[in-house]
């Protein structure tokens, strides 16, 4: 039996130029960034369901934290039952100051069954320099759950990954860049038109006919020069540039999920004069008892038949420049499923025919 594959197909079909975006949603300041954090640590009182023998490292873990504590166990004679290894992953935002609180999100690295009601110890946070920037502590709140009983088990969501909301504490200032005399402005997805056009409404705000403060460097940074109205005051500059509006140009794309039968069209697709010839074959096999077996406790023999049907092709022509809007209509026209209309779209690529990018995840 064929896998029934879910069909979404969302084109942007509106008439018209697309509306001006802001220019905050294009671009990022250079420096302006998040910093990723990481740590090791041990969740406890996990009522039975922590790590057990066989993950090494917990009670050797438990026991180093015990010793700096002035309490001496071998870490052999330690069973851990009750207490996880987990892995600590943050996100330090920029200007970050101490004393800020961050959320941190708690993994299991052992062989524990859920995190469900567990403490997390005091842990270290670090970024890719080794510093430590932030110290984690508190109650792992978990979506999920696990429950055993009798032989059987119950497990909804994912109990091995929890959250611990506001359980880090910033201890070190976040490394970014000072604000002075230029800012770099890089665009979240790169594009020389897109790129142009920043700049050229940057200098139609704040420049003059012999002085252009921006510039497009390449197709992802911009550069622009802090005006000396704002030299004392860049943080107001870069809330004004923020705000500034600009019609950014998006290539024309096609991006398909064959495992999800999912296609997203944007609505600058368009198709040159083509036929395209689309026809089904079916194949149907079906097994069943050959006729009543003559005793109760005989097997019955098996009758085995192929159906092999194939319809009729049927064929779509599309005129010069057509849209995305009559390719969809044109193969919703002629049946098409999501298999299908993936197959399409690579053949239609392939001639020559889509004049886009086609892109497949």
């Amino acid at each position: 039996m064929m896998r029934s594959i879910s069909f979404c197909l969302a084109a942007a079909l509106a008439a018209g130029a697309a509306g001006a975006t802001r220019l905050k949603d294009l671009a990022g300041i250079e420096g302006v960034r998040d910093n990723q954090l990481i740590g090791y640590g041990l969740a406890v009182g996990l009522a039975g369901k922590g790590d057990t023998q066989q993950t090494v490292f917990s009670p050797q873990s438990l026991a180093n934290l015990l010793e700096r504590m002035g309490i001496s166990v071998p870490g052999g004679s330690i069973r851990v039952k009750d207490t996880a290894a987990v892995m600590l992953t943050a996100t330090l935002p920029p200007f970050a100051q101490p004393g800020m609180r961050l959320d941190v999100t708690a993994a299991a690295i052992g062989d524990a069954t859920t995190l469900q009601g567990g403490i997390l110890l005091l842990t270290p946070l670090k970024a890719a320099d080794g510093q430590v920037y932030a110290a984690a502590q508190g109650a792992v709140v978990t979506g999920g759950f696990s429950a055993s009983r009798g032989g059987g088990s119950q497990t909804l969501n994912h109990p091995t990954v929890g959250r611990v909301t506001g359980g880090a504490i910033v201890e070190r200032p976040a490394p970014s860049l000072a604000l002075k005399g230029f800012v770099h402005l890089q665009l979240r997805y790169a594009d020389f038109i897109t790129a142009v056009r920043i700049a050229a409404a940057l200098n139609a705000r704040y420049g003059s006919r012999d002085n252009l403060p921006a510039r497009a460097e390449n197709s992802a940074l911009v550069t622009v020069a802090v005006p000396p109205a704002f030299a004392a005051r860049p943080i107001d500059f870069i809330a004004e540039v923020e705000a500034l509006t600009v019609d950014a140009d998006q290539p024309a794309r096609v991006v398909v999920n064959e495992r999800t039968g999912t296609i997203v069209m944007g609505r600058d697709v368009r198709i040159s004069p083509v036929a395209i010839l689309h026809g089904n074959l079916t194949v149907e096999i079906q097994t069943g008892p050959k006729l009543a077996p003559p005793l109760p406790s005989a097997a019955a023999p098996l009758k085995t038949g192929v159906e092999v049907k194939e319809e009729a092709a049927r064929n779509v022509v599309l005129k010069q420049g057509a849209t995305v809007e009559e390719l969809v209509r044109a193969l919703a026209a002629i049946g098409s499923t999501p298999r299908d209309v993936i197959a399409i779209l690579q053949n239609l690529r392939a001639a020559g025919a889509l004049e886009a990018e086609l892109e497949v995840i």
